[in-house]
C-alpha cells in the first residue's frame, strides 16, 4: 500500500494494492501499521458508518466542533467525487479545498484529520461510502456548509442531484468562519 500527502496539511491517501486474477481480486483496505508509520494513530478509529447514494446526490459539507472528528473515508461500490475544506483555524492550508475520485476500482482511501469539512457527490447510478471515524457520533457538535457555497466554489461535476433537508438549510462558509 502506498501512501501520498495532498494539498491540505494532513490529509492522506492510502493507495491499496489490489491483487486481480481469473476469479475477481483481493485488497488490503485498513492497515494500522501503515496508518501508525504516517503518523495516524488507527487504532483510535472507533466507528464504520455506511452511505448509499443515487448518481448526482450531494451529502455534505459536513464537519464537527469540539475536538471535531477524524475519519477514513472510501468508495467500496461505484465512485464519488469526494470535497474536503479546510476548517482549521490556523492551518497552513485553511480554506483549502481539495478533490479525490475515490471509487471501487482503484480503491483509493482518504485519511481526514480532525477540523475539516467533508462531502462527496455519487459519479454513479449507485455509490456506497464507507467512513471509519475516531469518536462516536455526537449530533450536537455538527456542522454544515452549504454545497453550493460561493466563498468555496466547489466544482461539482455533475448537476446537483437529491440533497437532505439538513443539508438544504446549510450555512455558509463566512458564517462558520466567523463562528471559529
Amino acid at each position: 500500500m502506498e501512501v501520498h500527502t495532498s494539498e491540505i496539511d494532513g490529509v492522506l491517501v492510502f493507495v491499496p494494492t489490489p491483487h486481480r486474477d481469473d476469479r475477481g481480486l483481493f485488497t488490503r483496505t485498513f492497515d494500522t501499521a501503515i496508518g501508525v508509520a504516517h503518523g495516524v494513530d488507527m487504532g483510535a478509529l472507533a466507528q464504520d458508518s455506511q452511505s448509499r447514494s443515487v448518481r448526482g446526490t450531494v451529502r455534505g459539507m459536513h464537519g464537527r466542533g469540539g475536538a471535531g472528528e477524524a475519519k477514513l473515508v472510501r468508495a467500496a461500490h461505484g465512485a464519488v467525487f469526494d470535497v474536503l475544506v479546510d476548517a482549521r483555524p490556523g492551518s497552513p492550508t485553511f480554506g483549502t479545498v481539495a478533490t479525490f475520485r475515490l471509487d471501487d476500482e482503484a480503491f483509493h482511501h482518504l485519511y481526514v484529520p480532525a477540523g475539516l469539512l467533508h462531502g462527496f457527490q455519487a459519479l454513479t447510478d449507485s455509490a456506497d461510502v464507507c467512513y471509519r471515524i475516531d469518536r462516536p457520533h455526537a449530533p450536537g457538535e455538527d456542522l454544515a456548509v452549504a454545497h453550493d457555497d460561493p466563498d468555496l466554489a466547489i466544482p461539482w461535476p455533475l448537476p446537483v442531484g437529491p440533497i437532505s433537508p439538513r443539508d438544504r438549510a446549510a450555512g455558509s462558509w463566512r458564517a462558520l468562519v466567523g463562528a471559529s
